[in-house]
């Protein structure tokens, strides 16, 4: 199945430092495509995968899982750690936790971390029944477009496959095992009002992990899809300066970069 349009993988070859930016559940890269060009627009060399079985149908979502998942990730970080001296890896909802999961495994590999939204389990009774449910009824309604701002739309699946759903369901419990092996530099950035991951997610991350660089920022005037919400340019302007922290001399941030981004950042999230 040919890809939807602007769910395309977006790469941009920059300097030293790369960053690896991981979509959600049944999202794709649209919605984290101005945060990447805001980041290569500093010259950061950007890695924006397309998930397997995502940006086409929901039926080929419907053949894939958590490992599949993971291990696109997991194959583009070590790229990217073959080309660039350090690495940061940055994700939206399930992305989140995709970046949590590297983090776990990958150590020193990972200079730092930016989770938006992360996942962490799946909630309500229907979460129970999955095991089941899931060879009776093959989809439910769909998860996107969770956007405070008007007008905005997220590229992704009206219908979410129940398969992966369960796929899901097995993820967050994994990596919820996990999160004592993070141990890198974390900047957590939620919406208080999130209609598909609730604060509870967030709060049990932090209470995990092993990190002791933890910084935690409210996104008052967004929804879940933050990443092209009313704070979206607080998201990169946030990411860059903590990359910039951790990786003194990263990129540029010229003044006349920094508009050219602004501008495109907010041009393609509108």
């Amino acid at each position: 199945m040919p890809v939807r349009p602007e769910a395309e993988p977006y790469r941009h070859e920059g300097g030293e430092v790369g960053v690896l930016l991981c979509h959600g559940f049944t999202g794709s890269p649209q919605s984290l495509r101005p945060w990447a060009e805001y980041l290569a627009e500093r010259d950061l060399t950007v890695a924006l995968p397309l998930l397997p079985g995502h940006g086409t149908r929901w039926e080929d979502m419907q053949l894939t899982g958590w490992q599949d998942w993971y291990a696109e990730v997991d194959r583009e970080l070590r790229a990217l750690r073959e080309r660039c001296a350090q690495v940061f890896v940055l994700g939206l909802s399930m992305g989140g936790t995709l970046t949590l999961r590297l983090a776990a495994k990958h150590g020193d590999g990972v200079r730092g971390i930016v989770v938006v939204n992360p996942g962490n389990k799946v909630h309500g009774l229907s979460a129970y029944a999955l095991p089941v449910l899931r060879h009776l009824v093959r989809t439910t309604k769909g998860l996107t477009s969770d956007i405070k701002k008007e007008g905005v739309v997220e590229v992704g699946y009206d219908r979410v496959p129940l398969h992966a759903a369960h796929s899901l369901r097995n993820f967050f419990r994994q990596v919820d095992g996990e999160l004592p092996q993070v141990t890198q530099p974390m900047l957590l950035l939620r919406s208080p009002e999130d209609h598909v991951v609730p604060p509870a997610d967030s709060a049990r991350i932090l209470s995990r992990v092993s990190s002791t660089d933890v910084t935690e920022i409210l996104l008052e005037q967004s929804y879940h899809v933050a990443t092209l919400d009313n704070d979206a340019e607080r998201i990169f302007e946030e990411s860059y300066a903590f990359i910039a922290r951790l990786a003194p001399g990263a990129g540029k941030d010229t003044t006349g970069a920094g508009q050219v981004g602004q501008q495109e950042g907010t041009a393609a999230g509108g």
